[in-house]
């Protein structure tokens, strides 16, 4: 906590940072918080509280100058604004609960002069284009008035462009400049001819992806502390890239070669690309993660992991590898209530369900008769369920299977020697992984009843189609 005399006594100048404030209509005593953007993240930077009798004033500094970004000024009721933070480090905002865009007085930033100027413009274009967009939506049945009003929008569209390329155009190594052209869409030329005539409907689509990074400076370290590349990165693996690993890890592989201009884009686009994907809740995406442990991390170049966090992600990289979707499922030999062996590959059926399950498990006693009802309505469409049950009590797991009727293949490990929990990742149960007649694993993730419909009838389809096409 920094408090109010010393923070307004602060010089600032190369060597820190003074940043002061005074918002009509901040309650007296608040304590206020200074935060900066970083990806979807708030971070924060310290806390003042409002100097007494002070019309709403409240300030900041430190003696080693902020890294450049957009930053935040945090106050009581969840309201905030926002404000850059360059080279000059030693300002006053003044502005008031009420609108803080319309009420802003700078003093001693350019930089902030510079950017609520901008905030100005937008706010009053957006005012301007409001009406015309309702007015679109009320005339959607005639085309002439349609399209004097889209003619209208353009025209707004076409200023607001203006703007920002004048801007980049004057100030260009400034940190606004920088937004404005990172947050900026290439251009997309008019489609070419096919040589049938026809429009390529897929040319705007191939060119964006093509050109998505060029207004995007990755050499800037002062991006990072935006929201823009965290957006830009979600957006590019989101929506301009096809849903399946391959095309992903290609995606990635493109976005950090371009963030290798800067030592800390490159840290944090590695990172975010890593934790995004081993964590996501879509089947099949863990294969990025895998895909960016062996290329990244596991060739040492994640600069900024100790030995230890190494060590994990390399351990569970190696898990997860075998038994990615698209792999050949480990096999497993275990016991059955006899003891006679079982072996999984010798299981001969279109689509195996091989499922994890302890008889003393709430969620699976919830899970196991569904899935039990499941088999019985697509055993004669070639599915059999392989069973595993993952803890060693012989005659509580044989009670279980007795009392509920389980007449799928029953099997179980009852030394624990083949180490399947391991080689399955088996850290909760149940869980499921479903294979087709190969043994090759075509969903590694827990789904619900309705989702296995919906998975066993694309896969019927998809091979119907396939041998249908080998005729």
């Amino acid at each position: 906590m920094i408090s109010a005399f010393m923070a307004f006594s602060f010089a600032g100048g190369n060597n820190g940072y003074s940043i002061k404030f005074k918002i009509k209509g901040l309650p007296k005593d608040s304590v206020c918080q200074l935060a900066y953007r970083y990806g979807d993240k708030t971070y924060l930077v310290d806390s003042a509280k409002a100097i007494p009798n002070a019309q709403g004033q409240i300030a900041f500094s430190g003696k080693e100058k902020l890294k450049g970004g957009i930053y935040l000024l945090i106050m009581p009721k969840s309201k905030n604004f926002e404000f850059l933070v360059d080279q000059v480090q030693d300002f006053t905002l003044e502005s008031d609960t009420s609108d803080f865009v319309k009420n802003m007085k700078v003093k001693g930033s350019d930089d902030n002069k510079a950017f609520y100027d901008y905030l100005g413009f937008i706010s009053a274009k957006q005012k301007e284009v409001e009406p015309l967009q309702a007015l679109m939506k009320k005339s959607k049945n005639n085309k002439d008035s349609i399209k004097i009003i889209g003619d209208k929008i353009g025209k707004i569209d076409k200023e607001v462009k203006s703007y920002k390329a004048d801007f980049v155009k004057q100030h260009p190594k400034t940190l606004l400049a920088q937004i404005l052209k990172s947050t900026t869409d290439p251009e997309i030329p008019e489609a070419p001819k096919l040589s049938n005539g026809r429009t390529d409907s897929t040319f705007a689509y191939k060119y964006m992806r093509a050109h998505y990074w060029d207004n995007y400076d990755f050499s800037d370290e002062r991006l990072l502390r935006t929201p823009i590349l965290y957006g830009k990165m979600k957006s590019f693996m989101d929506n301009m890239t096809y849903p399946m690993p391959d095309s992903l890890n290609a995606s990635a592989d493109i976005m950090v070669e371009k963030s290798r201009a800067n030592k800390e884009v490159f840290k944090y686009v590695v990172y975010w690309v890593t934790s995004t994907y081993e964590s996501s809740p879509i089947m099949g995406m863990d294969a990025i993660f895998v895909h960016m442990a062996e290329k990244y991390y596991m060739t040492k170049q994640a600069f900024w992991t100790d030995s230890t966090q190494l060590a994990k992600i390399t351990d569970r990289a190696m898990t997860l590898k075998p038994i990615l979707i698209g792999k050949y499922a480990p096999n497993l030999t275990l016991k059955d209530s006899s003891m006679n062996d079982h072996t999984m590959y010798d299981v001969k059926a279109k689509y195996t369900m091989v499922y994890f399950w302890d008889y003393d498990c709430g969620h699976c006693k919830k899970m196991t008769p569904k899935l039990l009802e499941w088999y019985h309505k697509n055993k004669s469409k070639g599915v059999e369920v392989f069973a595993v049950g993952t803890e060693t009590n012989a005659e509580a797991w044989k009670k279980y299977i007795k009392e509920n009727k389980l007449d799928w293949i029953n099997v179980y490990d009852p030394y624990y020697q083949t180490g399947f929990k391991k080689t399955y990742d088996i850290y909760s149960t149940p869980k499921m992984f479903l294979l087709d007649e190969n043994k090759k694993i075509v969903s590694n993730r827990q789904l619900e009843i309705d989702q296995l419909d919906g998975l066993l009838e694309h896969l019927i389809n998809q091979k119907a189609i396939e041998n249908a096409n080998k005729k």
